[in-house]
């Protein structure tokens, strides 16, 4: 299995993972020539695609889903309530599969776990996806943990975790009074120091790789959202990977 980054953050998400023949995109928050552009990084076309998971309707993770999914010819997976905002576009989308946030289900080689997560969204899922023996866990939009998550995101070999802000820099900087709470409230986005505990309170002794992801450029940075996951992990600063806006991330192996 390896998995790699198109770009992370309010701008734009996407993330690919290939395991054996299969390869999904999980969000396609970029348009159709920049997600082709963000792919051939990679050294991979938009038909080398089989299909695209959606983790909720915000524009930054589904922009551009319905339009790739039309051009290119890709099955489209989500949950009723992310189906639901997708208003007009649904009809660009050939095929689509409506999932249940509690029931796994499999994509070609790629075995696929669902979970609901606390976000200001209809229904938002994050994904633990799997090979049959390493199993990669994303969560990048969610205000805060749960029991349900921290279980399913035990014992994992990767994962790839939202560190959106620093809640003092947050708190101190530009932001109108109710964005601020927006972010900052259970359905919001996860603070550095709260991925930090969700780390603590997981299993992470079989983990080959963690990636801070969805960081925000105005109240983040790549040190402190690295120092606050290293200091949960007891290791050093430089193994945690970060999620670029940008540039995402190369692949990595499992």
């Amino acid at each position: 299995m390896r998995f790699a980054s198109l770009g992370s953050g309010s701008q734009g998400n996407a993330l690919v993972l290939e395991v054996g023949t299969t390869r999904l995109l999980l969000d396609c928050g970029f348009g159709v020539s920049e997600t082709a552009t963000r792919l051939a990084r990679l050294g991979l076309e938009p038909d080398d695609l089989d299909a695209v998971v959606v983790t909720h309707e915000h524009d930054d993770h589904i922009g551009g889903v319905a339009r790739l999914a039309r051009k290119h010819d890709l099955p489209v997976y989500l949950t009723h309530g992310t189906l639901t905002a997708l208003d007009g576009e649904r009809s660009a989308i050939a095929e689509i599969t409506v999932i249940d946030s509690h029931t796994a289900f499999a994509i070609g080689d790629i075995e696929v776990w669902p979970y609901p997560v606390p976000h200001d969204a209809r229904e938002p899922a994050q994904f633990v996806f799997g090979d049959g023996a390493s199993r990669l866990g994303v969560l990048t939009d969610a205000g805060s943990s749960t029991p349900h998550i921290e279980a399913i995101l035990s014992g994992l070999d990767a994962l790839v975790l939202e560190c959106n802000h620093d809640l003092d820099l947050l708190m101190s900087g530009g932001y109108p009074p109710s964005l601020k709470r927006r972010i900052a409230s259970r359905f919001g986005h996860l603070d550095n120091r709260t991925a930090a505990q969700l780390l603590v309170s997981i299993d992470c002794s079989r983990l080959q790789h963690l990636i801070a992801a969805h960081l925000s450029r105005q109240n983040n940075t790549p040190e402190l959202a690295r120092a606050a996951v290293a200091q949960a992990l007891n290791c050093t600063p430089e193994w945690i990977g970060v999620a670029s806006q940008d540039e995402g991330f190369g692949w990595r192996e499992i």
